[in-house]
């Protein structure tokens, strides 16, 4: 009897999905960046970096009223979700990456933070659309095991991470 109802549990065992998202949303002054475990199992420690290098309106972190960023500028703000970090990271202003630190992130669970995003293409500067941030790109690495997502015109990114067995 304690076999059966053993396999009657292996078998009914269902594989839940953990995915990582970033959205991008654009802000007057601030723009915001929202990162949530979409999934239904926690994820453990990981490094999470935001990376807007790849986008072609070369877009960059306006973070001081000198430098390399237009008109008005934001630093970073950890709105949401600092009990997920193991810090604040340091942001300079004209830095096209930003690392996140995380110490695990349950399941539906999120990280929010403001901060100004200026392109550097031409096109409108002080404003960001979906269609800009296109190409930015969110890689994790977890264990040492690396993974990466491309944000697309609707503004976010979505890295599927190891299926959990719930």
């Amino acid at each position: 009897m304690l076999r059966l109802t053993t396999s009657i549990l292996i078998l009914s065992a269902t594989t839940a999905m953990a995915d990582l998202t970033m959205r991008f949303d654009e802000g007057a002054p601030k723009d915001r960046f929202t990162l949530t475990n979409t999934g239904d199992c926690a994820l453990p420690a990981m490094q999470v970096t935001l990376d807007l290098g790849s986008a072609p309106a070369g877009l960059i972190f306006d973070v001081t009223g000198s430098g390399a960023g237009v008109e008005v500028f934001q630093p970073f703000e950890l709105v949401a979700g600092a009990q997920h970090l193991r810090g604040t990271p340091t942001v300079q202003d004209g830095d096209s990456a930003i690392v996140l630190d995380v110490v695990a992130l349950g399941a539906m669970q999120s990280i929010v933070f403001t901060i100004d995003v200026d392109d550097t293409g031409g096109g409108r500067e002080i404003t960001v659309d979906g269609s800009e941030i296109a190409g930015a790109k969110l890689h994790t690495t977890i264990k040492g095991q690396q993974a990466s997502a491309v944000f697309s015109a609707v503004a976010s990114a979505a890295v599927p991470m190891e299926s959990c067995t719930s």
